[in-house]
């Protein structure tokens, strides 16, 4: 049985007070309950910075990835000392690598996750870090790797396009795209906002939801076919 595997490495997390880290550490564990229960995930912080997920049906790994991704960019951040290395937390959020293959040994109740997939994925963040440098230059920030050559380029130009799309997304925007992708509807969004349906709209249309949605089917009906 092939699983995906997300593993993820927030950008620039030094950059984040220590008051700060602990609530975005306390943000991504409700987010690890939330995905969950919509998605039969399992999920966990390994560090304040470095966040795994199992995701058991592959198709929905792109959903999986781009609530972690909104999620943590809907997270307000206060002014810091280093405002280069904050604005780009500000504006990546978490750098992610989706990882599709086997795993040899996958046992939740101890914490154990064996196999291709979590190395994929692994591999990938790891190759992409920016602990420890200067200087943090990102181009990319959303990735696929499965091992077949052909579905990684077939997929690259969808992770490429999703990525630009949402790192441009200002944090009301990002907001709404992690409650878009949740199902829910506009009005629906608006009483869980506080605004009205209009605004959240503008908020749909400004980042592009529509393209996303497409991109988002797509990933799940090529996945599906597999």
């Amino acid at each position: 049985m092939k699983y995906a595997v997300i593993s993820g490495d927030v950008v620039a997390f030094t950059s984040l007070s220590n008051v700060q880290k602990e609530a975005l550490e306390a943000r991504l564990r409700a987010l690890n309950i939330t995905l969950a229960m919509q998605f039969n995930t399992y999920s966990r912080l390994v560090k304040g910075d470095y966040w795994e997920c199992v995701v058991p049906q592959p198709a929905d790994a792109l959903t999986v990835a781009l609530l972690a991704k909104s999620w943590v960019k809907a997270f307000t951040v206060n002014p810091g000392q280093n405002q280069a290395r904050l604005k780009s937390f500000e504006t990546y959020g978490i750098r992610l690598a989706i990882g599709y293959g086997p795993l040899q040994r996958f046992d939740p109740e101890r914490g154990i996750i064996d196999g291709e997939a979590i190395y994929l994925s692994g591999r990938k963040i790891g190759e992409e870090g920016t602990h420890g440098k200067e200087r943090v230059v990102i181009k990319n920030t959303l990735f696929f790797v499965s091992g077949n050559p052909l579905l990684d380029q077939e997929m690259e130009p969808l992770m490429a396009l999703l990525d630009h799309t949402i790192n441009k997304a200002t944090e009301k925007q990002s907001l709404v795209l992690y409650h878009k992708l949740l199902g829910k509807s506009e009005n629906e969004i608006a009483d869980e906002l506080g605004i009205s349906q209009s605004s959240v709209n503008q908020h749909s249309t400004s980042l592009g939801w529509n393209a996303i949605e497409k991109a988002v089917t797509f990933f799940r009906q090529k996945m599906s076919s597999l």
